[in-house]
């Protein structure tokens, strides 16, 4: 519980430092969201990748509106009953409002039901939480399907080259290949900064959440997979690295770990969904700088910074990604609307000794799926050819990442 004098003297100067605040380069998603549906609009995604900007971004759609954050430690104490006080004293402060933005609402316990009434009564909410906590599975039934979540990443490459001021080249992609997307990474240059964020994860949105006792096996388990990514592997392998009583436990770990976007599984391509469920899986991060910063070995491969670079673009645009591996491999398929609608391999530099492989994987691909086009990805080659009537487009993937 909150006195509401001491709550008023907190919205008031959350109020005030609102104004000062830089917004930051505005964000990709700012266009994409729309303030004024009768819905929760929802902004998950890992920690420190920007969504209190964005929110903030998002005020400016709208004149009038109440604004509160739950991170502040004078609202530690913050109950659901203290929603009344808070709603009597915006009303007092800034008169009759149909806009609520809050920022890490998921502190405050029950806070859904709060939510729920304001949309009753035709009011537009807008909050953002660390993703953990408000998980679309979970919001289904906080918010009985009353809710749009949109999925929030760290920097682009477009977003990277306007907050660095930089042109898109060859030369800013290999800075963005290394540092990835986090905002206050890229500006400056920390590596504490990713390391610190990375514990964060693991304490607050995994071990803390889940009341689990494994803390060191767990980062461990992070840190390993963070090193492996475009690797294949099984629950049952990683259950024999980690000496782990179960596959049911590292299951568990590796769902947590997905469900704070930090890591993600992609599966092989099967039409049988029992076969995709115990074929092998391929390891994804959410960022390479992220990556890079926490293992020993993973900046030494430019191959597999490029590919997991490709795949996080590949993520933001859609929730269906799988591998092939049939004769050959493909890394990447697209599935949208139940249908394979693209083929694409990742290879740093196409050259004499892995040019069959890597054709060979996409062509077999394309075969299976009846797909007339297939796309190679580079670090700077461009080149266009057919095989068997099949066009294969060889790109760079800065200028992919530019479409």
């Amino acid at each position: 519980m909150i006195l509401k004098e001491a709550l008023r003297s907190i919205v008031q100067s959350q109020r005030e430092e609102l104004s000062s605040l830089d917004l930051g380069i505005e964000r990709e998603k700012l266009n994409q969201i729309d303030i004024n549906i009768p819905f929760a609009v929802v902004l998950s995604g890992i920690r420190r990748c920007g969504k209190s900007t964005l929110l903030k971004q998002l005020m400016r759609k709208t004149k009038k509106f109440y604004f509160f954050n739950f991170e502040d430690p004078r609202a530690a104490n913050f109950e659901l009953d203290d929603f009344q006080k808070l709603n009597s004293i915006f009303a007092e402060e800034y008169g009759e409002c149909e806009y609520y933005f809050f920022d890490e609402i998921q502190n405050v316990l029950k806070w859904e039901l709060f939510v729920r009434s304001m949309l009753d009564k035709k009011k537009k909410v807008i909050i953002t939480g660390s993703n953990a906590s408000l998980l679309s599975k979970e919001l289904g039934t906080r918010l009985t399907g009353r809710h749009l979540r949109y999925e929030l990443f760290p920097f682009s490459f477009i977003e990277m080259l306007k907050l660095k001021n930089k042109n898109p080249n060859a030369e800013s992609f290999g800075e963005y290949l290394s540092k990835g997307g986090f905002p206050e990474y890229l500006k400056y240059s920390k590596p504490e900064i990713l390391q610190e964020l990375l514990d964060n994860i693991i304490f607050r949105d995994i071990v803390v959440r889940h009341k689990l006792r494994e803390v060191k096996t767990i980062k461990d388990m992070a840190v390993y997979l963070l090193t492996n990514v475009g690797k294949e592997f099984t629950y049952n392998s990683l259950k024999k690295t980690f000496n782990l009583g179960s596959t049911t436990t590292v299951t568990s770990f590796v769902s947590y770990f997905e469900d704070s976007y930090l890591l993600f599984a992609i599966p092989k391509f099967d039409y049988s969904l029992k076969k995709q469920l115990v074929n092998p899986k391929k390891i994804y991060s959410v960022d390479n700088g992220l990556s890079r910063v926490n293992s020993a070995s993973f900046s030494s491969d430019k191959g597999r910074m490029l590919e997991n670079s490709v795949f996080v673009r590949l993520r933001r645009r859609y929730a269906s990604l799988f591998y092939f591996k049939g004769k050959n491999e493909c890394d990447f398929l697209v599935k949208e609307k139940e249908k394979i609608k693209a083929a694409m391999q990742v290879c740093y530099d196409l050259n004499n000794d892995n040019k069959d492989r890597e054709i060979n994987g996409l062509t077999e691909a394309m075969d299976k799926f009846s797909l007339k086009q297939g796309l190679i990805l580079t670090y700077s080659q461009e080149d266009e050819f057919k095989i068997n009537g099949k066009k294969i487009i060889v790109k760079p993937t800065w200028k992919w990442m530019l479409e």
